[in-house]
């Protein structure tokens, strides 16, 4: 896993801390990424449920527990996170692509963020990160699909550079409603 320790950014404090900033507190946050650690099971939990929850970016149903979670630390998948002040607000993870050894270097990738972080630069910074991390662990294509209709989620990858490649229709049913997938890709 690469040192991400350079990867900090600082980003304005949301609408809510208006008063402190009147009141003249420094009202500057700064999320960074790093590597995903087991502990941090129950924070990609959380958000990844988030997701669920929204029915916008995945086609799962059933929540995730921490324990569920744990299965994806596997030493050869990157799984980041981004912290605000301690607090895990985002993650970005790498899955296998496929089973056989000539899809090796090509992983599928995801990204979800708190509710309260979307629109902030967390995605950005998780998926950039991701992109680093990636590279750096030998894979040569990151790949995914997004809903058609999730413009901010097409926007985000578009914007670190992935492409999108196609369409699959019909490409699977959420709560008996079929979705069409966008097929995105970045070559590293």
């Amino acid at each position: 896993m690469p040192d991400l320790r350079g990867w900090r950014r600082s980003f304005p404090v949301r609408r809510e801390s208006i008063a402190r900033l009147r009141a003249g507190v420094r009202c500057w946050v700064t999320m960074h990424a790093r590597p995903a650690r087991p502990e941090d099971a129950a924070g990609v939990a959380r958000i990844y449920n988030q997701g669920i929850a929204d029915r916008t970016a995945t086609f799962e149903t059933r929540p995730r527990t921490a324990s569920d979670i744990s299965t994806w630390f596997d030493d050869a998948h990157p799984l980041l996170v981004v912290e605000e002040a301690g607090t895990v607000v985002a993650f970005a993870a790498t899955f296998r692509y496929r089973p056989r050894a000539c899809y090796a270097g090509i992983a599928e990738a995801s990204v979800y963020v708190d509710r309260a972080f979307r629109r902030h630069g967390a995605g950005r910074l998780a998926l950039e990160s991701l992109i680093a991390a990636a590279a750096a662990a030998g894979f040569w294509k990151l790949v995914s699909r997004v809903f058609v209709e999730n413009t901010a989620s097409r926007r985000l990858v578009a914007s670190v550079g992935f492409r999108e490649v196609g369409i699959y229709e019909k490409h699977g049913q959420l709560d008996g409603v079929w979705h069409d997938v966008v097929i995105v890709e970045k070559l590293l």
